[in-house]
C-alpha cells in the first residue's frame, strides 16, 4: 500500500492546491498593486495639481523592469502548474486499472473480473487508473476532491490515475455539456478500505431473482444503471426518446429505410430497439441518438 503522506482525498490535491494559490496570490497583489497605482495617478496628476501635461520620453530602466518580473512572475506559476500536472501524466505500472465509459447520460464503470458498476468504487491507498471511452460524444470525467478531470473523446484512447487517500464517498460527474440531460451525469465516488474492497471485488455471487415483482424491480434496476430513464420516461412524458408507458403491446409509425410503416411492440420490436436502435425510428423522434446495446 502507498503511504498516506498527506491528510487530502488523492495524491494530486497538494501539488493543484499549490499552483492555485500561488497564481490567486499573484494575481490579487497585481490587481491591488495596479490599482494602487491607477488611483495614484489620479489624486497626484489631476487637472488641478498638474494643470501642465508632462512629456515624458521613455525609461530604459523602467522598461526593463516591467518586462523582467511579469517573466519570472510568469515562470513561477508554469512550474508550479507543470509540478502539480506532470505526476498525473506517468501512471504507475502497479495501478489497478478499471474501464470507464461515458455516455448519454451516465457513466458504468467496468472491473477486470468483469463487474459492472455504475458508482466507481476503488481501495484506499492504491494507485488506481481509469482507462476513458466515451460512446457516443465528448464526454469530461471530473472529481473535485481529487483534483483530476480529463475529456473522454470518441475514438481516442485515453487514460487518467490517482491514488485515493481517504475512505468515503465523493462526487463524480461529466464536466463537458454533452446534451439535454447532462447534468443527470452524476455519481459517486466509494473509497473503502484495502479489506472491504477485496470483499466487495472478490464477491461474484449473483442474486436469484424470481417472482413478477422481483423480476420487474431487477429489469427497471437494470436500465437505471445502464441511463435509459434519460431519454425514456415512464410516467407518458416526451423526452428524447418515446415513453415506455403503455408502450408494449400498441402499435407505432416508425420510420425505416423503405419507408415508413405500422408495427406492434411486442418482444422481436423491443430486442430489435436495443440492438439496432437506429432501424427503426419511431415517428416524431430523431435519428442517431441512441447508440446500439449489443456489445454491452
Amino acid at each position: 500500500m502507498y503511504e498516506n503522506t498527506d491528510l487530502a482525498a488523492s495524491n494530486f490535491v497538494k501539488g493543484v492546491d499549490t499552483a492555485f494559490v500561488i497564481i490567486y496570490t499573484i494575481s490579487l497583489l497585481l490587481f491591488v498593486a495596479i490599482v494602487a497605482v491607477m488611483i495614484y495617478f489620479v489624486f497626484r496628476y489631476n487637472n488641478k495639481r498638474n494643470p501642465v501635461a508632462t512629456q515624458i520620453k521613455g525609461s530604459t530602466k523602467l522598461e526593463i523592469i516591467w518586462t523582467v518580473v511579469p517573466i519570472f512572475l510568469v515562470l513561477g506559476m508554469f512550474y508550479f502548474g507543470w509540478v502539480g500536472w506532470h505526476p498525473m501524466k506517468k501512471v504507475p505500472k502497479d495501478a489497478f486499472t478499471i474501464t470507464a465509459e461515458a455516455r448519454m447520460w451516465n457513466f458504468a464503470f467496468i472491473y477486470p473480473n468483469g463487474k459492472r458498476e455504475k458508482d466507481l468504487i476503488v481501495p484506499v491507498g492504491q494507485p488506481v487508473k481509469l482507462n476513458l471511452l466515451a460512446l457516443d460524444v465528448i464526454h469530461s470525467l471530473y472529481i473535485p476532491a481529487f483534483r483530476v478531470k480529463e475529456d473522454l473523446v470518441p475514438g481516442q484512447d485515453k487514460e487518467m490515475w490517482f491514488i485515493p487517500q481517504l475512505e468515503g464517498e465523493y462526487d463524480l460527474f461529466c464536466a463537458e455539456y454533452c446534451g439535454l440531460n447532462h447534468s443527470y451525469m452524476i455519481t459517486t465516488v466509494k473509497v473503502l478500505s484495502d479489506s472491504a474492497f477485496q470483499s466487495w471485488y472478490v464477491d461474484t455471487a449473483k442474486v436469484v431473482v424470481t417472482g413478477d415483482v422481483r423480476v420487474a424491480q431487477a429489469g427497471y434496476n437494470l436500465m437505471q444503471e445502464t441511463g435509459c430513464f434519460a431519454c425514456h420516461s415512464i410516467d407518458g412524458s416526451k423526452l428524447v426518446g418515446p415513453t415506455y408507458k403503455g408502450l408494449y403491446g400498441h402499435t407505432v409509425m416508425v420510420e425505416t429505410p423503405s419507408g415508413d410503416k405500422e408495427i406492434t411492440v411486442d418482444d422481436d420490436y423491443i430486442h430489435r430497439s436495443i440492438y439496432y436502435p437506429n432501424a427503426e425510428i419511431v415517428k416524431g423522434y430523431n435519428k442517431g441518438l441512441m447508440l446500439p446495446y449489443k456489445d454491452i
